[in-house]
């Protein structure tokens, strides 16, 4: 028996656009209410999210159960970490501030067995393999991993070229966010100039025949993204959307209120 099919992977190879949502609330229990939402994609968040591989490991199996993929952004490329949670049956992984193709071919060869790669070989532990019952496992894995990288500053765009390039990286990620602060307008991804770098680095992933994925908490943004090509794109997080709707039921209830003469206590 082989390793499970990526469906995310198989999805972008087929030219198919998936919307996701990001993860963020370091939370199986939140992760597994979200995943029920109809997303294509989860990305479940331990750059900026307070995680570890454990809690990274019990959201991913969170979402395993749902109709939702669930993707691992890793604080930082490190081999090790790319191991472990690739044993724990993550799929599909992100990894941010790729500036270099050595950085990027470095990555390739985490992600794969031998003779194509350093992962270890201990996926026999883990879910990835169902604890040793897919027997096929080390040999067809390689085929089912999908790697994103992160592109998000300027040598980052400087590198992508020869970064796209690269066989066994699957798509570019453009992170508007710290690509704007890179380029001197912090706090404005959806300045002109950093709108223009964006356009030109989906090109350049088009025509090296790769995915282009980005996400934005701004729907006006997010159309502006897909109608450039975007391959894959989350237009919102966990915690954001926890805090407007929790700031919305108390405003509008507050509203409700106003009109009667009974004061309400605490307002």
């Amino acid at each position: 028996m082989p390793a499970p099919v990526n469906p995310f992977k198989a999805a972008i190879r087929e030219d198919r656009f998936q919307l996701g949502l990001w993860v963020a609330l370091a939370s199986p229990y939140a992760a597994e209410v979200v995943s029920a939402s109809g997303y294509d994609w989860l990305l479940i968040d331990g750059e900026h999210g307070p995680n570890d591989i454990p809690l990274l490991s019990a959201q991913v199996q969170a979402v395993m159960r749902s109709g939702s993929h669930p993707m691992v952004r890793l604080p930082c490329g490190e081999a090790w970490m790319i191991k472990q949670i690739l044993d724990a049956g993550a799929q599909t992984l992100l990894i941010p501030m790729v500036e270099s193709v050595e950085q990027a071919k470095a990555l390739v060869k985490a992600v794969r067995y031998p003779p194509h790669g350093i992962r270890g070989v201990g996926a026999a532990l883990g879910r990835a393999s169902e604890f040793s019952r897919i027997g096929d496992y080390l040999q067809t894995a390689n085929e089912q991993v999908c790697l994103l990288l992160q592109i998000e500053s300027r040598a980052g765009l400087e590198a992508l070229d020869d970064i796209a390039s690269l066989e066994g990286v699957d798509g570019l990620f453009i992170g508007p966010s710290d690509l704007a602060a890179d380029m001197g307008y912090l706090g404005q991804p959806g300045h002109p100039a950093v709108t223009a770098a964006i356009t030109d680095a989906f090109q350049r992933i088009a025509k090296a025949g790769k995915a282009s994925g980005i996400m934005t908490l701004d729907l006006g943004q997010a159309h502006i993204y897909r109608s450039l090509g975007a391959s894959f794109m989350a237009i919102g997080t966990d915690v954001t959307l926890l805090v407007a709707a929790t700031e919305k039921l108390r405003s509008d209830f507050i509203s409700s209120e106003s009109g009667s003469a009974k004061p309400v206590s605490g307002y």
